[in-house]
């Protein structure tokens, strides 16, 4: 009986200790690389640790309470009420209002908003619309609706889990909210080198310099295949064609001949190593279930029946100097020889380009939500009217009848991950949620860099 009780505690004491160790613990500073801008643009990482929304997405793809505690719509989704948190801080200590909302979202969106006009009602933010906006709550929840206001030294202050504390040799740190609305984060802090090659930053992940480094879709086998311990989102970047619908593209028959001289299925296997998905759908698979009635087959017969004969000279770019990218637009290049077209490509300012190859970042779930934001993206005022899934594919059906964004592949965001990171998860648009991650004391090792 003794020994029993023994071995009892024994295996009590061991399971305490090893319960210790998958516990989060608080402290430490995580090192995170990336080839990115900090602040600028719908993905700059910054913004997401800094910034909260009125709203934030669930893991299904639901609105869910953030800044705002609640909200409620009248008259048929034409105005729409959010109540504020209370007690809630900027990172200076000023306080959070209606005003100060309000502000924010207008230098978010100028005269382009989705609303009509918005105003303070006491401590809730009111909004009316012209036509109806049932998923504004989704909406409210994108990067570019994150809550600011601007510092008197002219920085940008929010109230997320991290507030900016400087920078120093081109690393900028981010450092515990002590009294964030949401609690305090586990880590005590951030700090991110940006607009870094990714070869260099496999290089510091292997001797321990980085804890979190991107992985290119094209890469993510190679990464596996070094046992780098990796973490990927869903489908949330669409690849596309954006073609001017003027110069020599505004005959709409040579942009469809383009839309038909892409091989997807080559870019699929050969440069994104079977990542992500191939489409002709602005939308991805899961959200509408109807992307199988975009054809994605190249058809270099009916793209020459379309061009009549005509060889038209068209130049073509990457959105940004991403090798990846850059690496596509060459091969869509060669494709788009094989259908006839003179193709030069160029590289530095995109503007100037027939062609523009972009990657553009899903940030919905909801299938309404995120057309009417690609749709905004592309420079499109097309909106979907109506509601229901048959009005979300009529709005579709009719802007990609146009050819002025060529959809091409869904691609995932992955990222390697050093041995000393825990609880690291990917939001639904692919960002990691750091105000949950934890780190180890010890740096974990890892081995490899891309060629």
């Amino acid at each position: 009986m003794f020994r029993r009780i023994a071995i009892s505690i024994a295996l009590l004491c061991l399971s305490g200790i090893a319960d210790a160790r998958t516990r989060p613990r608080y402290g430490g500073v995580l090192r995170i690389e990336t080839q990115r801008d900090l602040w600028q643009g719908s993905d700059a990482i910054a913004r997401q640790l800094t910034m909260d929304g009125l709203t934030q997405i669930d893991a299904d793809g639901a609105a869910k309470p953030a800044l705002a505690i609640e909200w409620s719509s009248q008259s048929g989704d034409h105005h729409w009420e959010f109540k504020l948190r209370p007690n809630v801080h900027f990172h200076d200590g000023t306080p959070l209002t209606a005003d100060a909302v309000i502000a924010s979202l207008a230098a978010a969106c100028n005269d382009n908003c989705p609303w009509r006009t918005v105003r303070a009602v006491g401590q809730a933010v009111v909004f009316a619309s012209d036509s109806p906006e049932p998923d504004l709550p989704a909406q409210l929840a994108r990067p570019e609706f994150l809550i600011s206001r601007r510092a008197p030294d002219g920085a940008l202050d929010g109230t997320g889990s991290f507030s900016a504390s400087g920078s120093t040799d081109g690393v900028a740190r981010f450092v515990a909210n002590e009294d964030c609305w949401s609690g305090r984060p586990f880590l005590d802090a951030v700090e991110i080198q940006p607009r870094r090659s990714v070869r260099d930053q496999w290089l510091d992940l292997s001797v321990g310099r980085a804890d979190i480094v991107e992985v290119p879709s094209g890469l993510l086998r190679i990464a596996q295949q070094q046992h780098l311990k990796t973490i990927s989102s869903g489908p949330v970047d669409l690849l596309a064609l954006q073609i001017k619908k003027s110069g020599v593209l505004e005959n709409e028959k040579l942009r469809q001949a383009i839309a038909l001289g892409v091989d997807r299925s080559a870019l699929f296997n050969v440069i994104f190593q079977k990542q992500g998905e191939v489409t002709a759908s602005l939308l991805a698979g899961y959200q509408t279930g109807y992307s199988f009635l975009f054809p994605t087959d190249r058809n270099l017969d009916r793209a020459a029946e379309l061009r009549g004969g005509a060889n038209p000279q068209v130049t073509l770019s990457s959105e940004d100097s991403n090798p990846e990218l850059q690496l596509t637009a060459e091969r869509i290049a060669i494709n788009l020889r094989e259908a006839g077209f003179r193709v030069q490509v160029i590289s530095g300012e995109s503007s100037h380009a027939d062609i523009v190859l972009r990657r553009i970042r899903l940030e919905e779930r909801d299938a309404r939500a995120a057309l009417d934001a690609i749709l905004e993206n592309s420079g499109s005022s097309a909106r979907v009217s109506g509601a229901g899934p048959e009005a979300v594919y009529l709005a579709e059906r009719d802007f990609l009848q146009q050819f002025t964004l060529v959809p091409l592949l869904y691609l995932p965001r992955s990222y390697a991950v050093s041995e000393r990171v825990r609880d690291l998860t990917l939001a639904e648009d692919g960002t990691p949620i750091l105000r949950d991650a934890a780190v180890d004391d010890a740096p974990g090792e890892a081995n490899g860099a891309p060629q």
